[in-house]
């Protein structure tokens, strides 16, 4: 690029030229404005301090602040470029500031006011797709800057950017001390175009007890289509959010960043059915193809076969062609009336409460009652027992040995079902903490091209037990790329952030969900534990007095509260808590609760009673309670534990090191 040296502007001036333009913005500061307003004004501050001391040392100018970000022109490509990373290593020291960057070149319109054009809009898109700590570049950018040697690019891919008419290449800079942005993070915020949604299929047939039949075949569609490599499907909890909603499939592809949608019907009337498909572009709302498909009940699987491999032709561009001639559905059966009743199983199981997962085991055992060569309803079965046995509701000891041989009998009859070899992962992992066993079971259920919401929990969960937080961080940003309205999900990439001891993105996440559902108690808890292990114990209290106002009962959710309350000096308040988790305990004597005592005995600072606890955790193999000794193990709040001798013989019997 041609040099042009920037010069002041009156009021009547008005430019036109070559230039980079630079659009900086700091992540998570409007939550922290909400939660501690000096600390957000310090770090807004330190970076304007750090733009204001840099920029111009690059021949650059800050055009304007915007809130907590700026836009800043240079002359050169170059000079842009070599200012961000100056910035973003700078800023990496203490106090740290999570500022995101996308820089974009080209031909500008320049005034008093600002700058305007093409250019500008660009640069902007490019910075919304950054990470904190990364500074992105489009490939324009890239060619004036790729002969620099002190400079290093890793190519992210092609992109649609919002209001961008071509496919935008985009570029990180590599060099040490800078972000790399995980897939799962820019194809999140790009919506790519090798991503679609399954929206529940409309029940069109006489009976409305058939919606469980819909339901079933739109799951199935969407199952089939997530062992596709290079295809991003969302999950079920996200796209069927939408049932019964009618809204604008633009609207909805932008909430699930998604280009193209599946959404359809189905009549079935005896043992005929017509099923309608329509693939939908999510840019424009025009359909990609529109399909009526009539047969026999028989034909089931062939049909749903017929409508998955018309998507892949459809989007064949980005699939190699070997992945399309094979059948991606086979039929798992040759019984129609027991995957009939398996389908029911997964219309109950997929309500989530205990009375439909009661119901859901009784219809899938009649599945296998009739066809005991069936795969799908052992494996499902399975998850049920680790379900109810993770949540108490049926001893442990019982439900995950019943668990583990539905699996195993799930994958002798089907050695290439990935979701049978991710439960049995799930098992050795949350029961057994057998960690080179759930491991061999992820990459069994991995190297079958498995690319669910759910496995990439497991496996981040997995990774975090093993204290790899930076890549477990990965795998929840892609399990809430897959399934972005989880509230679940998005507290557990907050508590990634969190093990990692990035607090002002995990708080960001937490806030994420409480925007979306006021009344969601698992974000308060979440942001009291941060502020347990932050110091910050009013923050603490504020927050999980929430959380156990929202549980509703007065003998309930008092463990971290409890800890909340000794840790910032109120010990009354803790014992308080401590007497009523022991009315609790003599309320209901089958439920589990020595991970509450051993977490709030370990905030009253009694090592003694918080190990004995501990132990009887790790005795009982309690899923969710393995998930507190981890949280235990690994979180940044309990450190003083890890000085007693105690502590490594634990972490010693669980095999974590």
């Amino acid at each position: 690029m041609q040099k042009t040296e920037l010069h002041p502007l009156t009021s009547s001036t008005q430019t036109r030229q070559l230039a980079a333009i630079m659009f900086a913005d700091m992540t998570g500061y409007t939550a922290m404005m909400q939660d501690d307003e000096k600390k957000a004004k310090t770090l807004r501050d330190r970076q304007r301090q750090t733009l204001e001391s840099l920029i111009p040392g690059h021949q650059g100018k800050i055009i304007q602040y915007f809130g907590d970000g700026t836009l800043s022109i240079f002359d050169s490509a170059i000079n842009a470029v070599k200012s961000a990373i100056a910035i973003q290593l700078e800023l990496q020291k203490e106090p740290k500031v999570s500022l995101r960057i996308g820089i974009h070149s080209g031909d500008v319109v320049y005034d008093h006011q600002g700058v305007y054009g093409d250019c500008v809009n660009l640069a902007s898109r490019i910075e919304a797709l950054s990470a904190p700590g990364a500074v992105l570049i489009s490939d324009k950018v890239f060619d004036e800057i790729k002969n620099q040697r002190e400079i290093s690019t890793q190519l992210l891919g092609k992109f649609n950017l919002k209001n961008v008419k071509r496919q935008v290449e985009v570029y990180a800079i590599s060099n040490e001390g800078l972000v790399i942005p995980s897939a799962a993070q820019t194809g999140a915020k790009a919506g790519n175009e090798k991503t679609i949604a399954v929206l529940p299929f409309v029940n069109m047939s006489a009976d409305p007890e058939n919606e469980y039949f819909s339901d079933g075949i739109s799951e199935e569609i969407l199952n089939a289509l997530t062992r596709v490599e290079g295809l991003q499907v969302t999950a079920r909890t996200s796209s069927f959010s939408f049932k019964g909603k009618n809204e604008d499939i633009r609207q909805i592809g932008a909430k699930l960043g998604v280009s193209t949608i599946l959404e359809g019907s189905v009549r079935r009337a005896g043992k005929r059915i017509r099923i309608t498909a329509q693939l939908v572009n999510t840019a424009d709302g025009y359909h990609i193809f529109s399909e009526v498909y009539d047969s026999d009940l028989e034909d089931i699987f062939q049909v749903q076969d017929e409508i998955s491999l018309k998507i892949l032709n459809r989007l064949k561009e980005n699939f190699a062609e070997t992945k399309l001639s094979t059948p991606i559905i086979k039929a798992p059966t040759e019984n129609l009336d027991a995957y009939n009743f398996y389908l029911k199983g997964r219309y109950h199981w997929n309500k989530s409460n205990p009375e439909d997962t009661a119901k859901a085991i009784k219809n899938f055992e009649e599945a296998i009652r009739i066809d005991p060569h069936f795969a799908l309803p052992y494996c499902a079965l399975s998850y049920c027992y680790s379900s109810m046995g993770s949540a108490g509701l049926i001893p442990p000891t019982e439900a995950y040995p019943k668990a583990k041989d539905y699996t195993l009998k799930a994958i002798e009859l089907d050695p290439n079902h990935a979701e049978s070899h991710l439960s049995l992962a799930t098992i050795k992992f949350y029961h057994n903490w057998d960690f080179e066993g759930a491991e061999a079971s992820l990459n069994k259920a991995l190297s079958l091209s498995l690319n669910s919401s759910l496995i990439n929990q497991v496996h981040g969960w997995f990774l975090i037990a093993k204290g790899d937080f930076n890549k477990a961080i990965e795998k929840m940003e892609q399990a809430s790329v897959l399934d972005p309205l989880s509230l679940p999900i998005i507290s557990n990439l907050a508590d990634a952030y969190a093990f990692a001891g990035r607090f002002p993105e995990a708080l960001e996440q937490y806030d994420k969900a409480i925007e979306m559902d006021p009344l969601f108690r698992r974000a308060f808890e979440g942001k009291g534990m941060l502020y347990i292990a932050s110091g910050e114990y009013d923050k603490a209290i504020e927050n999980l007095e929430k959380y156990h106002q929202l549980i509703g009962h007065p003998l309930k959710g008092l463990s971290s509260l409890g800890h909340a309350y000794a840790a910032a000096g109120k010990k009354e308040k803790a014992l308080q808590c401590l007497e009523k988790l022991k009315q609790r305990e003599e309320s209901e004597p089958d439920k589990l609760l020595h991970m509450d005592y051993a977490f709030l005995y370990a905030g009253l600072k009694d090592n003694d009673k918080a190990f004995y606890y501990l132990n009887k955790t790790y005795e009982h193999r309690m899923g969710i309670a393995c998930l507190g000794m981890i949280f235990c193990i690994r979180y940044p709040m309990l450190n003083e534990l890890r000085s007693d001798e105690r502590f490594r013989e634990l972490t010693t019997k669980m095999n974590i090191n």
